[in-house]
């Protein structure tokens, strides 16, 4: 077994050290020494050490909030839930203590670098039918993007390729021996000089699938350190926002039967040049 948690762990925690201290056990409260046998599908539990993490210095605007769903307006730069480096700043664990709601859980995803709606489910019991309803495409999104202008491009236009995210690469690769398994609606509904203001309305929900739409245009989002090229960041820098915003959620409730809608309120950034 130590054998097995020094590859599987060794580049995120301390194996030996936690070993020692009986910090890994199984699911009877056994810790290990590491000594045992290689046991497959065993469930083996642990903490990692928190890390210092910088403050997100934004705060988290709620939308809507009633029995069985909470709506807000998730800033850039925060997680929405704790994973890798950002656990204590993710809006699930501000908000389940803020908030005191202890099950609070997000009903779909939103990248870090992205702000704008994101909704959650009050309680375990709500969480399937409001999830459903993302895995099931019920759910009509819009986000809107500032990016440089193209003249010779028109919209709206449809982009549609076949997109593939590899474990451990920073970008999401396009295939373009394959079939389209990502589509997204782009049309420019505002222009200030060189920049513009995109509606984006996308029908299928892949990694990063909005970044390379408008990457293969020739019109990267403002501010987006992966794309075209990937940038070094420090992860307490929060001066340079992703200008990508989930603007709107519509769906019919799935408890209720009533329509609903929730529009984020963020701003973007225009360049000083296109204010």
């Amino acid at each position: 077994m130590r054998a097995f948690l020094v590859d599987r762990l060794a580049t995120d925690a301390p194996v030996e050290a936690m070993l020692a201290a009986g910090r890994f056990v199984i699911d009877d409260g056994t810790p290990l020494s590491g000594a045992e046998a290689y046991a497959p599908h065993t469930f083996v539990w642990f903490h990692r050490d928190l890390r210092d993490e910088p403050v997100v210095p934004f705060e988290i605007r709620v939308l809507h909030r009633d029995e069985r769903i909470v709506v807000v307006d998730k800033p850039h730069f925060l997680s929405s839930i704790p994973r890798g480096r950002h656990v204590t700043q993710s809006v699930v664990v501000r908000l389940r203590d803020a908030l005191g709601l202890p099950e609070l859980s997000p009903a779909h995803r939103l990248d870090r670098l992205t702000g704008g709606v994101l909704l959650l489910t009050t309680e375990r019991r709500w969480r399937a039918p409001y999830q459903q309803l993302f895995e099931q495409r019920l759910v009509t999104k819009t986000y809107t993007a500032l990016a440089m202008v193209r003249p010779e491009l028109t919209f709206p236009r449809e982009v549609a390729n076949h997109l593939h995210k590899r474990r451990g690469v920073w970008q999401t690769d396009v295939l373009a021996d394959r079939e389209p398994n990502s589509r997204t609606v782009v049309d420019l509904v505002e222009q200030r000089g060189a920049y513009g203001r995109y509606l984006l309305t996308p029908t299928t929900g892949k990694t990063h699938q909005l970044r390379v739409h408008l990457t293969g245009l020739g019109i990267p989002i403002l501010g987006d350190p992966l794309y075209p090229e990937v940038r070094e960041v420090d992860i307490d820098d929060f001066s340079t926002p992703l200008e990508l915003v989930a603007r709107t959620l519509a769906f019919t409730d799935p408890i209720s039967g009533d329509p609903r809608t929730f529009t984020s309120r963020l701003a973007h950034h225009w360049p000083d040049e296109a204010a």
